[in-house]
Order: C-alpha cells, then sequence, then structure tokens
C-alpha cells in the first residue's frame, strides 16, 4: 500500500457541507508561531509572508488556534473572553506607523537569534507596550468616526470586556473572585476598547490580503470559557456556579489516549437549560462574531454538546466525574446551517456520531491515531477516511509526526513498513496520504511539512509547562518557500487522483 492508494473510493460528490463547498487543503499554525523579529508572532508582514508561501504552494486555508486574550498558562483554549483578541498578537511596526509607539520604544521586544515565544516576557515587557499605545490611541480616536463606530457596533460584548479589563487591571490582575467593587476607572475601559479596534483593524486588513490570494481562515472556537474570565463573572445565569461565582462543577474528560488521569480543565460548565430557553442567543451572537473573522469554525470538543465530563469543583483529577447529557441537536438546529467543523476526536459515546450526521458537520480524522490498534472501527485508518471527514496529519495536540515516528515501538514500525514500505521521510509521506485521502479537506500542520522532531511540538495536554512557546525561524521559514513548488505539485497531484475517483 502506498500512499497514492485510495482504499475507500467513495466520492466527494457524496457529501457537502458550509465549511468546505469543495475538497481542499490548508496548513495549521497559529499566529503566535510566525517568523519575525518580534516578541511573538504577529498580524504583520510575517502573516502576510506566511500568506504568501500558502498562496505560492498552492493550499486554500490557513488554520490557526483561538485568538482571544489569553490568561494563566498561557493557552488559546482558556481565554479572558470569547468574544475580545488578543492583544499580544498586534503588529508593533503599524503602532508605530499610526504614531502610537516610537521605534525606540519597539526596539528592545525585537527577538533575539531563534528564541521560542516568552511569556514572562510578554507580561513583562510587551504588555505595558501595548498600554502605552492604547493610552495615547484613547486621546488619538476620540473624534474618530470608524473608532466610535465600531464601540457602538460592538458594545453588546465590548461593553461588558471594556469593564472587565479595566477591573482586572485596577486590581493588578487578580482573580475576580478578589474584586471588592465593580466600580471601573474610564479611562482603562477606554484605552480595552482601542486595543481590540485596532486588532479589528489588522486582521481586517490581513483577511483581505488572504482572499486577495485565494487563501481562507480558519478558526477554533473552544467549547468552554475560563473560570476567571469575562463570561463567567459577567454572564454567571449561563454557567454552572455558586452564589459566589465559584463553579460547581468543572469541564475535563475521563482518561483518555493523552492523560492517565483525564483531562481537569477547570472551565465551569453550562446551564444549558437556560441557554436552550432562549434559542442559545448567546452561543448564535458568539459564532456570528467569530465568523467576522473566520471564513469557518471548528467546534472544539463537539462531544460535549452531546453529553459531557462534569467534575466535582475541587477534585484533583478528573477521574472524578460523571457524564451528563448535553443539548444534542437542540443546539445545531438553532445555530443553523453555518461553515462548521465537529472536533469529534477521544472517545465518544455512539451518539456524538449520530449528532454529527444529523447536523451534517464534518468531523475530524488524525493519522497518528489510525495505527495503535485494528484498522476495522477507527475513523482515523486512513482505510477508513470517508468524505464527510477533514484529515490531519496531527494537530496542536499532537507531536510531530517525526516526533511521533520517533517513539513508536519496533512492531509498530513493523506494521507501517508492511503497509507503506520505507519511511525515510514519514511527515512527507503522511502529508500525501492526508492529502489523497477522500476527505472532503486535509490540513498539515507547518511543522510536519518542515520534517521537524518533537523540539517542535507545540502542546502536549495535560502537561502544564513549555506549551505554545514553539515558534518558525526565519531560516525554517525560507525552507517552505523553497519548498512551495514541490508542495503545488502534490496538491495538484491530489486533485487530479480525486478527480479520477469520482469518475469511477
Amino acid at each position: 500500500m502506498d500512499a497514492n492508494r485510495r482504499p475507500n473510493v467513495a466520492t466527494t460528490a457524496q457529501f457537502t457541507c458550509r465549511a468546505f463547498p469543495r475538497r481542499t487543503a490548508g496548513v495549521l499554525l497559529h499566529i503566535t508561531a510566525l517568523q519575525g523579529h518580534g516578541p511573538v508572532g504577529s498580524l504583520g508582514a510575517e502573516a502576510k509572508r506566511f500568506v504568501d508561501f500558502l498562496h505560492a504552494a498552492g493550499f486554500s486555508w490557513w488554520q490557526v488556534c483561538p485568538i482571544g486574550p489569553t490568561g494563566y498558562g498561557d493557552s488559546p483554549y482558556q481565554a479572558l473572553s470569547v468574544f475580545a483578541s488578543n492583544p499580544y498578537l498586534l503588529d508593533l511596526a503599524d503602532l508605530v506607523k499610526r504614531g502610537l509607539l516610537k521605534p525606540e520604544e519597539v526596539a528592545p521586544l525585537q527577538r533575539h537569534g531563534d528564541e521560542n515565544t516568552d511569556y514572562g516576557r510578554l507580561w513583562e515587557q510587551l504588555r505595558p507596550l501595548l498600554k502605552t499605545a492604547a493610552h495615547r490611541g484613547a486621546t488619538l480616536l476620540q473624534h474618530d468616526q470608524g473608532f466610535l463606530a465600531y464601540c457602538k457596533r460592538e458594545a453588546s460584548w465590548l461593553t461588558s470586556w471594556q469593564k472587565f479589563s479595566a477591573l482586572r487591571e485596577k486590581y493588578q490582575f487578580a482573580a475576580p473572585a478578589q474584586w471588592t467593587d465593580l466600580v471601573a476607572p474610564n479611562s482603562l475601559q477606554i484605552e480595552a476598547a482601542v486595543l481590540q479596534f485596532l486588532f479589528q483593524q489588522q486582521w481586517q486588513e490581513l483577511r483581505a490580503y488572504a482572499q486577495q490570494r485565494g487563501v481562507t481562515l480558519f478558526g477554533d472556537e473552544p467549547i468552554y470559557v475560563s473560570a476567571d474570565g469575562c463570561d463567567a463573572k459577567f454572564h454567571p445565569e449561563l454557567f454552572q456556579l455558586d452564589a459566589t461565582g465559584a463553579p460547581t462543577a468543572v469541564a475535563g474528560v475521563p482518561p483518555d489516549y493523552f492523560a492517565a488521569d483525564g483531562q481537569l480543565w477547570g472551565n465551569p460548565l453550562y446551564r444549558w437549560e437556560r441557554h436552550q430557553a432562549d434559542q442559545f442567543s448567546w452561543w448564535r451572537s458568539r459564532i456570528q462574531h467569530d465568523l467576522t473573522f473566520f471564513d469557518a469554525i471548528r467546534i472544539d470538543h463537539f462531544r460535549g454538546l452531546h453529553d459531557f465530563w462534569s467534575v466535582p469543583a475541587g477534585s484533583p483529577n478528573a477521574r472524578q466525574g460523571q457524564w451528563c447529557a448535553g443539548p444534542d441537536l437542540a443546539f445545531t438546529q438553532a445555530v443553523g446551517d453555518l461553515p462548521l467543523v465537529a472536533e469529534d476526536l477521544g472517545l465518544l459515546s455512539p451518539g456524538v456520531e449520530v449528532l454529527r450526521r444529523a447536523s451534517a458537520l464534518p468531523g475530524m480524522s488524525v493519522l497518528q491515531f489510525g495505527f495503535g490498534g485494528p484498522p476495522e472501527g477507527n475513523p482515523h485508518h486512513p482505510d477508513n477516511i470517508t468524505p464527510d471527514r477533514v484529515v490531519y496529519t496531527g494537530t496542536h495536540d499532537n507531536d510531530t509526526v517525526v516526533g511521533w515516528y520517533k517513539q513508536l515501538s519496533d512492531i509498530e514500525k513493523s506494521t507501517l513498513h508492511q503497509l507503506y514500505g520505507d519511511l525515510a521521510q514519514p511527515h512527507l509521506h503522511f502529508a500525501e496520504v492526508a492529502l489523497n485521502s477522500p476527505a472532503i479537506a486535509a490540513f498539515i500542520p507547518a511543522q510536519d511539512l518542515l520534517g521537524l522532531d518533537e523540539n517542535a511540538r507545540f502542546n502536549t495536554p495535560g502537561n502544564p509547562q513549555g506549551n505554545w512557546t514553539w515558534r518558525l525561524t526565519n531560516v525554517q521559514f525560507e525552507t517552505l518557500m523553497q519548498a512551495a513548488p514541490a508542495w503545488k505539485q502534490r496538491l495538484q497531484k491530489s486533485q487530479r487522483l480525486s478527480e479520477s475517483n469520482d469518475g469511477i
């Protein structure tokens, strides 16, 4: 069996969805991991250069992790707001052009060599600099019609975020449970709005640039919110909280492939009956808001809409929990026919697949999960990938393909060699397996395009240290650009193969 074999000859015409109207391919790379000279990847020149690579290589999609403001732990999946954006991602060069920062103020934040993202440095150096820019912007934009129109248009969520952000700074970033009053300084509220306005402008400029080059943006919607975030603080009626605002039960998953004790996420769980009472209006607003940034959205932990793992607050791990019924089809029917993808990974109850199919949403297959046992019934095995799935060589939670392959046992490697022959470059082989599968879309992490090892892993679930820090180097980006013609040839070959099989 080789990478060109399509054992499942179902045609893409058998499945259509709003997210991917036609068979397509893209690359997964979070914005923080972009190359460049700043302290973290940003929406500036490096983002546009990455779009240039995607265009040159023939990829149609760029997938990123959530773009909300991160809190403790720096995880994009624990954002302080599901509506606000992360100011750390702002392009500092653009702020200099706008007169909000000075070149000499930005200079100390330049990237030194090939260092990874240092979130401590972002907190100690970048955050105060962004506050300076916001303070100056509050003066320069006070009569700007674009800024005033933005504040009015986004008031449904922005007002709460302004208040939350101002209070957080007032109380020196202590958790909301320690705030003694909710009197928010007006100046700090205006500064919070300025940063969101600047992000929106920079993002829309990047999105327009991408669209001009045939590249569309794929976002990620975490199912839960931060316990210490804006949403739980100012909309407590939507969550399982006690009178003090503390969660009575928290989210997670039981023991699985990733963690022997399960994963204790700590997010407050939803009062789904409250959401259903108004036809999930908060959720619908949230998704519609994200669709002003992205062309399609992945619903993280889709299983939680069917049934969710509820862990009593204060538990030391996720072992002590129980499955509870989610809103199921009522949710997806209320949300409507939108460009969504269901992240249906992990141990699933049969009802999750029923819900996904009834909702006409594509699910996910991850090739690294395809070889841990018999192929029968495994949706990640290449023989079982169907057109109603999006296939990945790995996700942000996986090791790189090279790192994964290195740690396989001799028996596991022997099994792969029997299937695929020589795997001197496993990243290229599995990329071709993904591209040549019947899936409606294929996504390859940038690390796998480059064949990087475990040192380029972006996140290890259940491990609180060392995550979200990996960044492309300038040399690695130039390597990508040099390889763009070869990737374009692979994509064209994949398309021809798909058209041939569709004609069977």
